[in-house]
């Protein structure tokens, strides 16, 4: 079986820049000309929005994710969203009314959120040439893409994937895997985060942020043919110490509620699924190799970039960075400098704040550097400069 590396984007608004960063070290410590080492690309929610810069720049590795480092490093929130005070006013006071009137059995509002995204939708066609992933499939340079999308219809995880004629649909509960030629508009579905973006239409359906609802992320690199998966994820849960529970006087504040609802969203999928694969390659490695054959097991190496540091502390420092507009809004919600970190770090498309998270995975990628070349089974550059 041909060797295969995956790599795995996973969502979280700004938080998407860290994935920058990281891909920043790994095209540095690969040779200049080196090709794509990733012919397997998946992302999900902001994710996929770097996952198909990668996919359309795939002859060139270095190339991507140069252009996804001037891209981020000079985000401002106005790209992704409307922050002038006529659109943040008109868009919020629409959402609050649909919301009275879906409590009331009236559905008359359409494609109401709290934040108007069509500026990202603007960004997005002039800064992601879709039509070129097929290009870097056919040039063999890229054996698949895809990007997960939850339909709120049908309540599955949705996989579109554009690949090599080879690969095949999959269905499985409560996700399924769907060919097709992806467009801006999937990865708009992919990035739409529950209240704050509206949901896409695709077909017959409405489809939302693809970290809801994703309870096998590694799955979809497994489906389109890698052999092992290199996992780039925005929470620094797995590393740091487990927070020590502290009476609570105070009702936790909406903006509170709504950060710990979307780490639930972005994080707890991806975390459940690597120790399902631990435990899995635990299995594999005591059984006999036909018994593995005749249960459809294998093993599959992981490896998992996350950030070294507290997240929520590095958005806290950058939260004044956010236009004045939104700052008020997500005060009206209870969000503190403290208690609205969570919620903040998701929408501070900030260049501020998108240079801390890039610096930052560059830095936990270069403290890994060894363990990264190994995994991708890769000779070291002998430059460890990006070209300007």
């Amino acid at each position: 079986m041909e060797k295969r590396v995956g790599l795995i984007l996973t969502g979280g608004g700004a938080r998407a820049a860290y994935q920058v960063g990281v891909l920043k070290a790994i095209a540095e410590l690969l040779p200049r000309r080196a090709r794509n080492p990733f012919p397997v690309i998946c992302g999900t929610s902001a994710g996929a929005l770097n996952a198909a810069a990668l996919a359309i720049n795939a002859q060139s590795f270095r190339k991507g994710v140069r252009y996804l480092d001037n891209i981020w490093k000079n985000f401002h929130a106005n790209q992704v969203y409307r922050t002038d005070a006529i659109g943040v006013f008109n868009n919020s006071m629409l959402w609050f009314a649909g919301m009275l009137l879906s409590a009331l059995g009236i559905n008359k509002l359409k494609h109401v959120s709290l934040l108007d995204n069509s500026p990202l939708f603007d960004l997005l066609e002039d800064i992601l040439p879709c039509d070129k992933i097929q290009d870097s499939i056919d040039a063999g340079f890229l054996h698949a893409f895809s990007i997960t999308a939850s339909g709120y219809g049908s309540g599955q995880s949705v996989t579109f994937y554009q690949g090599v004629e080879q690969l095949v649909p999959w269905r499985r509960t409560r996700r399924v895997g769907v060919q097709t030629k992806i467009e801006v508009k999937h990865l708009l579905a992919s990035a739409a985060i529950p209240f704050f973006f509206p949901a896409v239409r695709i077909h017959r359906e409405y489809f939302g942020d693809g970290s809801m609802r994703q309870i096998a992320p590694i799955s979809s690199a497994l489906h389109l043919g890698a052999t092992r998966v290199l996992v780039i994820g925005i929470t620094s849960n797995g590393t740091k110490e487990q927070p020590v529970r502290s009476d609570q006087d105070d009702y936790p504040p909406l903006a509170q509620i709504a950060g710990h609802a979307l780490n639930s969203i972005f994080l707890d999928g991806m975390e459940v699924d690597l120790e399902r694969v631990s435990r899995i390659n635990e299995l594999v490695s005591v059984l006999p190799e036909d018994v593995q054959a005749r249960a459809g097991l294998k093993h599959v190496d992981v490896l998992v970039i996350t950030p070294s540091q507290s997240i929520e502390k590095i958005a806290e420092r950058h939260a004044a960075e956010l236009p004045w507009t939104i700052r008020l809004l997500l005060r009206l919600v209870g969000a503190t400098r403290h208690s609205g970190a969570n919620l903040v770090s998701y929408l501070l498309s900030e260049k501020g704040f998108c240079r801390a998270l890039i610096d930052l995975g560059y830095q936990d990628a270069m403290q890994r550097r060894d363990e990264i070349l190994k995994f991708l089974d890769a000779q070291p550059a002998h430059d460890t400069e990006m070209p300007q």
